[in-house]
């Protein structure tokens, strides 16, 4: 791995190595700019970062309980989890900066995170079609699992590949990097695709007059024509709260994987890779919001409500497929 460093500045002492699985530099005997990152983490970012996620989990875990969301509480709890472990990781390099095992620990686990939170969305929103309208959607509602989760585990696969060379390689490998540059690039192909058809169908739903509302989305309720051509009555608050926070949440997790992508292609010894503050705004805090945002367009508050309230909800039917 080359050093961003000046041909003058601070060097580490004779037989120390900087970088790699058999790094031995610590801070009493190398300067931390010397480092991959060339600073020491923020203690307190971090600590903060896992304790919203830690709780993020807690939340989403009750709601998953109560709704019975399997699926989607699943998947937010393994994002969580991973999340976690990925900061852990950037706090033990605040403790030691030249730490190869938590430089990957929080490499792997931090810029593999969204992958979870995709997979809840892609499932979620696909069944959500198959409730509501499936024959308004371009693409069979079936295919949103077929096609979206398989690229996203794919996605899962490169980096984590190109994360394993790169431990193999102490950070030098050109391949290990391209992997994990092509995980990242087919995650955010994979979103832009998804939010074509998305889009698309809400586009259709909307405007062809589907949806029957009193006062739109802030109404107190209204009808859609359901997948069996039935009348299915719907509640357009809780409605519009779910597809608008999926959707935010979908843009934030798309431009954070923009930010990993551009700054994984200048190399680990790029210029953005030594930005924290770059890192803890566009990586940190956005997909945290997304995860709470996916806790405000949570499923179970469109879904599953109308077993208490059938007059604003779907039909046991709907229920049942959805469900499945």
């Amino acid at each position: 791995m080359t050093s961003t460093l000046p041909p003058d500045a601070i060097r580490p002492p004779p037989n120390v190595v900087v970088f790699g699985p058999d790094a031995n530099c610590t801070l009493e005997i190398c300067p931390v700019e010397i480092s991959v990152y060339g600073y020491r983490p923020s203690l307190t970012a971090n600590i903060t970062l896992m304790a919203l996620y830690g709780l993020s989990m807690a939340i989403h875990a009750y709601l998953g309980i109560r709704w019975k969301q399997w699926w989607y509480m699943g998947c937010m709890l393994v994002g969580g989890a991973n999340a976690i472990i990925g900061y852990v990781g950037r706090v033990m390099l605040y403790y030691n900066p030249f730490s190869f095992a938590a430089f990957m620990i929080q490499i792997i686990c931090v810029t593999s995170g969204p992958v979870y939170y995709c997979a809840a969305i892609y499932i979620t929103l696909g069944l959500s079609i198959t409730a509501l309208s499936p024959h308004l959607s371009r693409l069979p509602p079936h295919l949103f699992y077929y096609i979206f989760i398989p690229c996203d585990l794919l996605s899962l696969v490169l980096q984590a590949a190109g994360g394993a060379l790169s431990t193999t390689s102490s950070g030098s490998s050109a391949l290990g990097v391209n992997l994990a540059l092509a995980g990242l690039g087919l995650q955010v192909f994979t979103i832009l695709l998804f939010c074509g058809f998305f889009g698309d169908f809400l586009v259709r739903y909307f405007r062809k007059g589907v949806w029957r509302y009193e006062g739109g989305f802030g109404g107190r309720g209204g009808e859609s024509q359901s997948g069996d051509g039935g009348v299915v009555k719907l509640d357009g608050r809780r409605l519009g709260l779910f597809f608008g926070f999926m959707a935010l949440a979908v843009v934030l997790i798309l431009a954070r994987c923009a930010y990993r992508l551009v700054e994984l292609n200048e190399g680990y010894d790029g210029e953005l890779v030594r930005d924290e503050p770059l890192f803890i705004g566009l990586e940190g805090v956005v997909v945290l919001t997304a995860v709470y945002c996916l806790m405000i367009g949570h499923p179970g508050f469109v879904f599953k409500k109308e077993r208490k309230d059938r007059s604003s909800g779907l039909s046991q039917q709907e229920l049942q497929q959805y469900n499945k």
